[in-house]
């Protein structure tokens, strides 16, 4: 499954997401649209240069609670997420940093569902990565085929 590639989403979650918003983007306009129609897009009351409270808006709370649980698991791991995430939590504080990650990953999922693309993470070497898991194995394959010598 496609969704199970971005940090933080597990195969059942990625089902109940795609239950709600379903795998056809071409429903929305936008990715603003879809964070509207989820109600975790950012507020913006400002007035006289004063800031007044941004509260979360009505809209699917089931969506919004899969996000907001999948935006906490994804700050715990070595990503883009946790970048961002460690980030706004000196400045805005725990609840409102995993909102803000909650609304990335949903615009991120938008695209990823779009273009029908698995998730790329740039802080992420994945050559590096699959180069660790595999080297064991690949260098006991290539002694066992004759190609290294055998340790003596």
């Amino acid at each position: 499954m496609v969704l199970q590639t971005i940090p933080g989403v597990d195969l059942i979650g990625a089902a109940m997401l795609l239950v709600e918003i379903g795998t056809d983007m071409s429903v929305w306009e936008n990715e603003e649209r879809l964070s509207s129609w989820v109600g975790i897009c950012p507020g913006n009351n400002e007035s006289a240069g004063k800031r007044k409270s941004g509260r979360m808006r009505k809209g699917n709370p089931y969506v919004r609670r899969l996000l907001c649980e999948f935006a906490h698991a994804a700050s715990r791991t070595e990503s883009t997420f946790k970048a961002k995430f460690q980030g706004l939590l000196v400045r805005r504080g725990r609840k409102r940093a995993i909102v803000a990650i909650a609304h990335k990953l949903l615009r991120t999922i938008f695209f990823m569902l779009k273009r029908g693309q698995h998730y790329r993470d740039t802080t992420v070497n994945y050559e590096e990565m699959s180069v660790k898991r595999n080297a064991a194995r690949w260098i006991k394959k290539l002694t066992e085929f004759g190609f290294l010598p055998k340790p003596a």
